[in-house]
């Protein structure tokens, strides 16, 4: 059933029409209670400007509330004999409520449908992953408290530098998210703003009241200006892409790390058993299959502002098909970034680190930087004692500094965790 044909018995090209519905089917299961939640608000907005009666709006919003029963119970599906969501709920209205399901598309276009239930699903996501990202914050800080002692091999260029520990690995992690978590406010700001009531991107002739929608849906504001609510139709996806693209490059950073440093040749920390796999030829291996895959997943998502930014470049204002193609890839993405994210919070708290590191012969010349220091501090020039450092390292005379004296903050004696905390304090 097809209820924006124009005729009753216009006929649609099948092969036009399986290409042009595409995968909408199954990503508006996704969105079907928002589109729900939508309705029953313009539903509600209707009788109080008395569009319909008050009675219509009530058996509207009954209708509604049953068929969102229907999704959760697991019941309703979206035939293929539908379109989309759209004409699945007015057609179910319709059968139900007879001339008065009919009227619960005045006032409004699948334009604006779309763009509402997709920034109530989007802002509901993003709420959701910052929750995540607030609870993997808390997590590496516990982390780094526990181990703010251990030492750890810091590497530039590949090659052993200077000394590190794992509490101040864990910690830059966990100051990694503040960024990450602004870049998430940020996506949430532009998509917290109510475009229903634009209709095809050019309002309505009908008296509706859109502070009233705004209210009923929980946005903090309004897209006052109908065409700018329409062209936010790939801007408001792509502030969130942006979002999910920033921090999968965190964690997928944090994986790499963490592959790593479970390397024999490296061997600094350990999982479980259980959190590994194995080889189907080496009985030996236990491998870092779902850090992998993190990290893999992470990388894909820097892909996805590129993706949809490229599909809705060139398009001029007003609607157009092609942004019928943003949908998946952004709920794929905003899918995903929740899985990781519950995968690493499962996960990453099984840390095992390893004690000792540096007493290794391999890391003797880790602290010769803080020696060099000590001479400075004792009157020598930095480039003299550079030079003096580097000969002594050349004739085999060097002798490491004993003990590691790091204070300002920040650093391996100062950690600033309070200060980290506060940081992502000011950003929930």
């Amino acid at each position: 059933m097809k209820l924006w044909n124009k005729q009753a018995l216009q006929s649609i090209d099948q092969k036009i029409e399986r290409f042009t519905v595409g995968q909408d089917r199954y990503w508006d299961m996704y969105l079907f209670p928002y589109d729900i939640q939508a309705s029953k608000a313009h539903a509600q907005m209707l009788g109080e400007v008395r569009l319909i009666s008050g009675e219509e709006s009530q058996l509207l919003q009954k209708g509604l509330d049953q068929l969102l029963a229907e999704y959760e119970e697991g019941t309703l599906v979206i035939e293929e004999s539908f379109e989309d969501m759209h004409s699945k709920i007015e057609f179910e209205l319709t059968e139900r409520l007879g001339e008065t399901g009919k009227k619960i598309h005045t006032a409004r276009s699948r334009n604006d449908q779309v763009l509402v239930a997709l920034q109530l699903y989007q802002k509901e996501s993003l709420l959701e992953i910052k929750s995540k990202v607030l609870q993997l914050f808390q997590c590496l800080l516990e982390l780094s408290e526990q181990h703010a002692q251990s030492l750890l091999p810091g590497y530039t260029h590949m090659q052993v530098a200077m000394p590190s520990s794992f509490g101040l690995w864990f910690s830059a992690y966990a100051e990694l998210l503040i960024d990450d978590t602004t870049m998430i406010n940020a996506a949430l700001d532009i998509t917290d703003q109510n475009p229903l009531g634009s209709a095809a991107g050019y309002g309505s002739s009908f008296p509706i009241d859109r502070m009233r929608t705004t209210e009923l849906l929980g946005f903090s504001t309004l897209k006052y200006n109908v065409v700018a609510a329409q062209l936010g139709r790939g801007r408001v996806e792509r502030s969130t892409a942006t979002a999910l693209s920033q921090l999968g490059s965190t964690w997928a950073k944090l994986c790499q790390d963490i592959c790593l440093y479970l390397s024999q040749d490296l061997d600094f920390i350990s999982f479980p058993e259980s959190l590994t796999t194995g080889s189907s030829i080496m009985p030996h291996k236990k491998n870092p299959d779902v850090f992998e895959l993190l990290r893999a997943k992470g990388n894909s998502l820097q892909q996805l502002p590129l993706l949809l930014g490229s599909i809705t470049q060139n398009l001029s204002s007003g609607y157009h098909r092609d942004l019928q193609l943003l949908k998946g890839p952004l709920i794929q993405g905003l899918l995903e970034s929740r899985e990781c994210l519950d995968i690493l919070l499962y996960a990453l708290p099984q840390i095992q680190v390893k004690e000792d590191l540096l007493k290794a012969e391999k890391y003797r010349f880790i602290f010769s930087v803080d020696t060099l220091n000590e001479l400075v501090k004792n009157g020598v020039s930095f480039r003299e004692a550079y030079q003096q450092m580097g000969q002594s390292i050349a004739e085999g005379r060097y002798q490491p500094k004993n003990g590691i004296d790091h204070q300002h903050l920040g650093s391996l004696g100062q950690l600033a965790l309070e200060e980290i905390r506060l940081k992502m304090k000011e950003k929930q």
